[in-house]
């Protein structure tokens, strides 16, 4: 599959960017996410040095990230869980139901 550049803007500055082909559409809405948290946080705190700007941003996208990994992992194990359980009642039942019985 082939790489397509395309143009974001970020802070105000046009980059060129490759991305694969037919991820055009969500490389430009993730710059566009960013640039909307860049600039939020520069209206919250005042940073004016983009070094540190782009830091915690970051540092929240990550915090952002942790947080839902941590979510579907206690969804995952409470899912996996339901289904132990629900295989254990099926085996259960399974188990007193008589030859030729339907």
């Amino acid at each position: 599959m082939s790489n397509q550049a395309v143009e974001v803007e970020i802070l105000g500055r046009v980059t060129r960017v490759n991305c694969p082909a037919g991820q055009e559409e969500s490389l430009i809405k993730a710059a566009k996410r960013l640039d909307d948290n860049l600039q939020e946080m520069a209206g919250k705190t005042k940073i004016t040095n983009e070094v540190q700007l782009l830091t915690f941003v970051a540092l929240n996208f990550c915090h952002e990230l942790e947080s839902r990994d941590s979510v579907k992992q206690e969804q995952q194990s409470e899912l996996t869980e339901r289904m132990e359980l629900l295989s254990a009642s099926l085996s259960d039942a399974l188990s007193k139901v008589k030859p030729g019985q339907q």
